[in-house]
C-alpha cells in the first residue's frame, strides 16, 4: 500500500515543479515609456534655386558688335553686356531726327510771319503741335537705337554664351542666362502630416528651427537658412507640398540647379518615447503588449508620429504611467497573465537624439 501511495505522489511532485519551472519562465521584462524633450532631425531632398534667374534677350534686331563680358563673369547692375548694330534703327533715328529739325525751321518761320501779322495764332499753334509730334518720334527711335546696347538688370553671375560675335540677331533672341545668387531659394517637398505639425506649431517653436544645408560631397554648408514660403497646393500623386528655405550666399558657393538635402533640427517637448522593438505589426498597424494591475497582458494599438533610429515617438496608445513588455514579445499572447520585472525607461533609452526616417 505505502509503495502504491509513492507511487501516485511522486507525478503531482513533478507537476508542481513543472508549474513552478513555466512560472518562472514566464517573468517578462516591462518598462514604462519615457516622457522627455528629444532633439528631432528631419532630412529632405532639395533643389537649389537663384533668387532671380533670367534669361538675356535681344531688345532689338541686327548684328551683334561686341560682347563685353565672359561667361561665368560677375556683372554689375547697370553694366553693358552686349552691343547691337542695327542699320534699320539708326537709319530711322536719322529719319526722325531730320523731320525734327524740319518741323523746328517751318515753327520758326511762322512765328515770324505771326510777328508780322501774316498767319493766326491758329497756324503758329498748328506748326508747335507738329514740331512736338517729330520731337516725340525722336524720342521713340532714341529708345529703339538704346535697345542696342544690352546692360545688366542687377547684380549677377553669366551663365554661357548663346550666340558669338558677328551673329545676325532677331528681336527676342536669347545671348546668356543672368543669375542673381546673393540668395539662394532652397525647395523641398514636405508629407502632408509633416505641413500640418508645422502650420499647428507655434511662432517661436518655428524660430528655434534650425535649417542645415547638406551639399551633394556630404558637406554641411556655412550659412543657416529659415523657412519663408509655403507653396499653395499639393502634389496630388506624392501627398507632398513644396516649402522653400532661403540660405545667404556670400561666398558664392551656390549656383542655380544644384541639389543637396536639407536638414531641420528641432525640439519635440514631452515626446512619449518606445523602443521599436516592443513593437509588432498586424495590417500596417504597431501593437505593444500592456501589463495591467492585474499582469494580466493586453494587446493594444499605438499611433506612431515619429519613426526615429530604433525609436518610435507615439501620437497616441501609452499613458506615461502604464508598463509594457520590453523584452519577450513573442513569448505571450492577450490575456495572458504573467510575472514581471520592471525595468526603468531611464535604462532602456540612454540616447535622445536621433534622425527621423
Amino acid at each position: 500500500m505505502m509503495s502504491s501511495a509513492l507511487l501516485i505522489c511522486l507525478p503531482a511532485c513533478q507537476q508542481h515543479d513543472a508549474q513552478a519551472e513555466t512560472h518562472h519562465e514566464q517573468e517578462i521584462v516591462v518598462t514604462l515609456p519615457q516622457i522627455k524633450d528629444i532633439d528631432f532631425t528631419e532630412q529632405y531632398v532639395c533643389q537649389i534655386h537663384s533668387q532671380r534667374n533670367i534669361e538675356v534677350c535681344a531688345l532689338a534686331g541686327g548684328y551683334l558688335q561686341e560682347i563685353h563680358v565672359n561667361e561665368g563673369q560677375v556683372v554689375k547692375k547697370g553694366d553693358v553686356m552686349f552691343s547691337i548694330l542695327p542699320i534699320l534703327y539708326k537709319s530711322r533715328l536719322d529719319a526722325e531726327s531730320a523731320e525734327a529739325q524740319l518741323a523746328q525751321l517751318e515753327l520758326n518761320n511762322t512765328r515770324k510771319l505771326f510777328e508780322q501779322k501774316i498767319v493766326s495764332t491758329q497756324e503758329v499753334a498748328l506748326f508747335e503741335a507738329k514740331l512736338a509730334k517729330a520731337k516725340a518720334k525722336v524720342k521713340l527711335a532714341e529708345a529703339e537705337w538704346a535697345f542696342t546696347e544690352i546692360k545688366a538688370p542687377f547684380d549677377g553671375i553669366m551663365d554661357r554664351l548663346h550666340e558669338q560675335l558677328g551673329s545676325l540677331i532677331a528681336e527676342g533672341d536669347v545671348l546668356t542666362t543672368l543669375s542673381d545668387n546673393s540668395v539662394m531659394w532652397v525647395y523641398f517637398n514636405v508629407p502632408e502630416a509633416r505641413y500640418l505639425q508645422y502650420e499647428a506649431a507655434a511662432p517661436e517653436e518655428k524660430r528655434e528651427q534650425t535649417i542645415e544645408l547638406v551639399l551633394a560631397d556630404g558637406s554641411k554648408y556655412q550659412q543657416e537658412g529659415k523657412i519663408v514660403a509655403v507653396e499653395a497646393q499639393f502634389n496630388n500623386e506624392t501627398g507632398n507640398i513644396p516649402f522653400r528655405a532661403d540660405f545667404p550666399n556670400p561666398d558664392g558657393l551656390l549656383r542655380h540647379g544644384q541639389t543637396g538635402n536639407i536638414v531641420i533640427h528641432h525640439t519635440l517637448k514631452n515626446a512619449t518615447v518606445i523602443p521599436q522593438r516592443t513593437t509588432f505589426e498586424i495590417l500596417n498597424k504597431q501593437y505593444v503588449y500592456v501589463v495591467g494591475n492585474d499582469n494580466v497582458v493586453r494587446q493594444r494599438e499605438v499611433v506612431v508620429e515619429h519613426e526615429m533610429d530604433d525609436i518610435f515617438v507615439l501620437q497616441s496608445g501609452l499613458k506615461p504611467d502604464e508598463r509594457f513588455i520590453l523584452e519577450g514579445v513573442r513569448q505571450v499572447h492577450d490575456g495572458q497573465k504573467i510575472a514581471c520585472q520592471l525595468r526603468k525607461p531611464e535604462e532602456v533609452l540612454t540616447h535622445l537624439k536621433y534622425h527621423a526616417e
